[in-house]
């Protein structure tokens, strides 16, 4: 089967791993249309040809670059017709003007369309973004959805056709291992640098965006309150909400054991997660957010990290029993767990471990692209009634 997948988030070089792993299934044959880049206003990101084996990779114009619900394709019939895929994998939310231009020259041509979403929020949309998702929900073979929640989202607004539930990426697990070479000491100051893994002290950990609903301030709290023990803190991502951040860390009289790292390149990252004893992922939900997945926490188990997470959105199904979960937003709930792992070395390995093997079991870009194939073979195929699809063990991670 012919299958064209459109993607702006596959500019980022580690996620085209997936397509390699699809590509390696025989009855697959792949073709990848990417923009040039993608004008994120937090990072613009340019494409990055990484992992580009076995599959074609198209570059094609974007317009509206960099608006997450205007952006379109303009050449995409063209390429659609030159390639006249069985499937097309459009990697965009139903809501979107991208996706509701794809699904329709995806009909013109005959080929079985699908579209992705992360949206785990039940929210209304003014036109026309509305009558795009209207109208993609009926001309949608299928409709994959990053997490459950988003699936019951869906499901609620009336989609009723085919529906599994994949991650969008996975990791790489030797990239992102227990083991590895980094070329930098622990403790260098700058953004960016490697870090190599922990000696004596309790490192913890938090990488992301430094915004409010990222609650890193709750983090701040929780580790204020652990008096006894030497232990630090690493805080890996950039935003709006430093100075405040860094205002706290001075008022709570930790700011000597607190570092605000900056930015690091995508290739030091495991180097990181290694560096830890645990990294922490404290979202705050907000009216209009709450987590939708938490791929630092994925990255971080691979790499045999125990991780403790905030029990916001989609988090506490993404560990499962490979880590603790504490009430969002409970600075104190967050200081016991992070006490109980100090104090713990053994319970540390054990969660490590089962952090690694979970990662390996769902969260993979083998096991996502197998889960993928497997949905594309069910799309071949006539619908059932109930617009259900057939069990596959890879399919619903």
């Amino acid at each position: 089967m012919r299958v064209v997948i459109v993607s702006k988030a596959l500019v980022v070089g580690a996620y085209q791993r997936k397509l390699e792993e699809l590509a390696q299934f025989p009855d697959v044959e792949l073709t990848a249309i990417v923009p040039p880049s993608w004008r994120d206003p937090r990072a613009p990101v340019h494409l990055q040809r990484v992992h580009t084996s076995g599959y074609t990779l198209v570059v094609a114009p974007l317009a509206f670059n960099g608006h997450y619900h205007l952006h379109f394709y303009p050449t995409l019939g063209r390429l659609l017709r030159q390639f006249a895929p069985d499937i097309l994998h459009m990697d965009e939310e139903p809501y979107n003007l991208a996706t509701w231009l794809a699904l329709r020259s995806g009909r013109a041509i005959g080929a079985r369309s699908l579209f992705f979403t992360w949206q785990n929020l039940p929210r209304s949309y003014p036109w026309p973004f509305r009558s795009f998702e209207v109208a993609n929900y009926r001309r949608a073979a299928c409709a994959i959805a990053g997490n459950q929640t988003a699936a019951d989202v869906i499901r609620g607004k009336g989609y009723r056709g085919r529906l599994a539930v994949i991650p969008q990426f996975g990791v790489d697990p030797i990239i992102f291992s227990p083991t590895g070479v980094v070329s930098h000491p622990a403790g260098s100051e700058n953004a960016g640098s490697g870090v190599t893994p922990a000696e004596a002290r309790f490192v913890v950990g938090f990488a992301g965006r430094l915004v409010a609903e990222k609650g890193v301030d709750v983090l701040l709290r929780a580790c204020a309150g652990m008096l006894a023990g030497d232990w630090s803190l690493r805080l890996l991502g950039d935003g709006p909400d430093r100075g405040r951040l860094e205002g706290i860390a001075q008022a709570l009289g930790i700011a000597g054991k607190v570092r605000f790292l900056g930015l690091l390149p995508s290739t030091e990252m495991a180097g990181f997660y290694r560096s830890l004893n645990v990294l922490v992922l404290p979202s705050v939900s907000r009216p209009n957010w709450i987590e939708q997945f938490g791929r630092v926490l994925i990255e971080a188990m691979s790499c045999e990290v125990p991780v403790i997470g905030s029990s916001s959105g989609e988090i506490p199904y993404v560990i499962g029993d490979a880590g603790l979960i504490f009430p969002e937003g409970d600075a104190a709930a967050l200081r016991e767990s992070l006490a109980s792992l100090a104090a713990d070395p053994t319970r540390r390995a054990e969660l490590a471990v089962r952090g690694r093997a979970r990662v390996l079991a769902r969260f993979t870009h083998a096991r996502i692209a197998a889960a993928t194939a497997c949905v594309y073979r069910e799309m071949m195929e006539p619908e059932q009634e109930t617009g259900s699809v057939a069990p596959c063990p890879a399919r619903d991670l």
